[in-house]
Parts: C-alpha cells; structure tokens; sequence
C-alpha cells in the first residue's frame, strides 16, 4: 500500500491526481436502456406474478451486495414485454423510493436477465472504463449514502428519479485500481457475511438448546425427576413492580432512565438514553430501584422483552418496564431464560390487551406459570444458556469490530488516502 500522493479537489472531496470525478451518466453504458426505471404502475400488476419465469427486482432483493432472496416472477412473454425495464449480470439498481441507500448488483451466475420493479432504478455501466462492484462499493459507503440522502426529494414519502441518478458523483480511479480496490472490500464483505451466518446458526442451535432444556424434554446429564409449574408471583423474591406513571423532567445528563426501546434484543441496550435528575432518582427509588441480578419485563409496546441487569450501573425505570427480582427463590440467569421461552410467549399473548401498542397488566405478570425444577439444575441449565450467549456475544464482536475496519477501509481505499497499486 502506498499514501500521501498528490490530491485535487473535485465534486467528491479530495481524490489523487490520475483519479476522475465521474457522473453516472458518463460511466454508462453505451447501449440503449443503459439508465432505466422500472416499468409505470399499470404496466406491472400483482396479477402478472408467476410461480416461475424472470424474477422481479424488489427492494426485499436489496438487501445485499448482489441482488438476491426471493423473487416473484413474471412469464418471459411479459418480461419480453418490459425489455426497456430488464437488468442484466453486472448491472447496478439502486431504490427509487422505499429504502433509499438500497444498491446492489446484478451477479453472474444466477438468471439471465431480471426486471426491474417500479421502486427501482438500473444502470449498465461501461465495463471498459469501471467496475461495477467498485462503484457498488462507493455508494454503500458512507460517502456515497450521504449523496443518495441529500439529494432525495423529501416531498411526501423520500424518493429520487433517474435525473437524480444520472447526476450522482463517485471517483473514478484507473480500472486496474478500481478492481483491486473492489476486490480488497469484498473481501472483507465475504468475511461479514460468513460471520452473520454464523451468528445466525448460533442462534438457531441455542433457540433449539432453550426448547429442549426450559422444557425438560432434555435433561442434563446426571438430572432427573419431575419438574413443578408454578406461579411468577410465588418465586419473586419482592412483590413485583414498575416504574413511575409520570412523565418527569428530563435532562441532557444525570441519572439513566430506561424503557421499553432500551430493551433490545433481550438485552439492555444503553446506546440512547435519557435521564432523569439524582431527586426524581431518590424519589423513584421509593417505589422500584434497579439492582444487579434484576429481570426487567416489558409489559407495554414490546410485551415480553426481557433484559437481565448484569452490571451496577445507577439507573431507573418507567413504567412501560416491570422489575422482577427471584434471587433467593429460583435462579435468576434460569429464570431470565425461561422468560423466553415459548410457552410463556404463548401466555404472554394471551394475557396482552388488544390496544394499538398492547400491554399487559402488572397482575397478570405474576400469574404467568413457570416451570420450576430444583436450583441445582435451574444453575445448570443457566450456566449451558450462558455460555452460548458469551459465545454469541463473541462472535457479534468480532462482526461489530469487522464492520469498523472495513469501514476504516473504505476512507482510505475510496479516498485514494491509501493506493493499492
């Protein structure tokens, strides 16, 4: 890698000497239909899906690098049809309204040709002069979504059309460089991906673990013997409570006030917070003061959330949060597992009222039944659970921290800042 060399200014920042500023009008194509946009509403209709044919582009498939997932088709009569409005391998499409930010290409290897839906836009670019995963790459990046966003016509729902598009900007390093930048990204994209699979799988096999051991239909070796069901309310340590039914005053810093949106993935999720000031803190405490060891339940909004308070940070709660505190009375980590399992969703959405958000009452709470095998096995089972999630944990680092440098990458790479060649 080598840095430092001589940059200019130009639409797209400082960029090196032998790079150009290219507009996506004249990195296309030269054919017809080089730009297009999917076809006008009457043209394409839900009753022109098939089971099979050529797949439509919709923003489902937008997901990734490369256009893919699953697809509603159209017969090859209609795509014939539409042939103004068809994509081929190596083609870019970007989100015309709906997700905008939505690119992806075309790849190689799947159909021959794709039509594009009306919420989305194609282009063929000139493969001589660029890349097409290169210039994918500058408009995933920080960068080139700023682009996309700013020049979004914000009336009613955000959109963009094809003259928005065709005046889109990106550097335009020499190709060799383009694809050896492309490649060096993709790479670490590959990585990604083969993380998130993992971290996918991972979570499958400890759903599968959680089934089969909350339930007992596993037992742990060296564990036997019936199991009791038992009431919430019979095993909290404290009768169960909530937060404060006011709205208080909230301030820039002070103490953490959490609710349902801090409750994350099963998780407590400290990334956007209010707070609340040490009086109303004291003054709260009276009623619910959050400890280690505590369970919080959400019982508005996101009806049976749950999150496991793991450290000693100072904090309070509203009232769309319940506490429940068993320490004493059954495990804590086994009972934060079983909360999750299905049986007590089953109860749960029995128990939630019908409102536009739905909640549950802090009496029902306590009636939600419980299975209830003996400590000693509770603490094996949460220590299996446990591990799995240490392990899950782990690994969403390695993604998060993957995720940064590639995103440290793509400053130096699509900046030309570092050079490849």
């Amino acid at each position: 890698m080598v840095a430092n060399r001589p940059h200019k200014q130009t639409e797209v920042g400082a960029i090196p000497q032998d790079w150009a500023s290219e507009r996506i009008s004249d990195a296309a194509g030269n054919g017809a239909n080089a730009i297009v946009g999917g076809p006008f509403g009457s043209d394409l209709v839900s009753a022109d899906y098939a089971a099979s044919g050529i797949p439509v582009i919709r923003g489902l498939n937008m997901a990734g690098t490369v256009v893919s997932g699953d697809f509603a088709f159209v017969s090859p009569q209609k795509a014939k049809s539409l042939s103004a409005n068809l994509a081929h391998p190596g083609d870019l499409v970007f989100t015309q309204r709906g997700t905008l930010g939505q690119v992806a290409i075309v790849p190689d290897g799947g159909h021959q040709r794709y039509l594009v839906s009306q919420s989305q836009m194609k282009v063929t670019l000139n493969r001589a002069r660029h890349d097409p995963f290169f210039v994918h790459q500058y408009f995933a990046s920080r960068a080139g979504q700023k682009q996309i966003a700013l020049s979004a016509i914000q009336t009613g729902v955000p959109h963009t059309n094809l003259g928005i598009l065709r005046a889109y900007r990106f550097p335009a390093p020499p190709l060799p460089e383009q694809r050896a930048i492309a490649e060096t990204l993709s790479d670490a994209d590959a990585l990604l991906a083969s993380l998130a699979l993992l971290i996918a799988k991972k979570r499958d096999i400890k759903q599968a673990a959680m089934q089969q051991l909350l339930t007992g239909q596993t037992r742990l070796p060296g564990f036997q013997g019936e199991w009791e069901t038992t009431a919430l309310a019979d095993v909290v340590a404290t009768p169960i409570t909530d937060g404060p039914h006011l709205t208080p005053n909230f301030l820039q810093a002070g103490v953490p006030f959490l609710s349902v949106n801090n409750l994350v993935a099963n998780r407590l999720d400290f990334s956007s917070l209010r707070f609340i000031s040490m009086a109303d803190h004291a003054e709260f405490s009276k009623k619910c003061k959050p400890r280690k060891g505590d369970i919080l339940f959400g019982k508005a909004a996101s009806v049976g959330m749950v999150a496991l308070v793991e450290t000693d940070v100072e904090f309070n709660i509203w009232s769309p949060l319940a506490l429940i505190r068993v320490v004493g009375k059954m495990n804590t980590r086994f009972a934060f597992y079983a909360l999750q399992g299905s049986k007590i969703a089953r109860q749960i959405k029995l128990l939630t009222n019908a409102s536009s958000q739905g909640n549950i009452g802090m009496s029902d709470i306590g009636l939600l039944r419980i299975a209830k095998p003996p400590l000693i096995e509770q603490a094996a089972i949460a220590a299996v659970l446990s591990d799995m999630d240490a392990e899950l944990t782990a690994l969403e680092a390695r993604r998060d921290k993957t995720r940064a440098l590639k995103q440290g990458m793509m400053q130096e790479l699509l900046t030309g800042r570092t050079r490849l060649v």
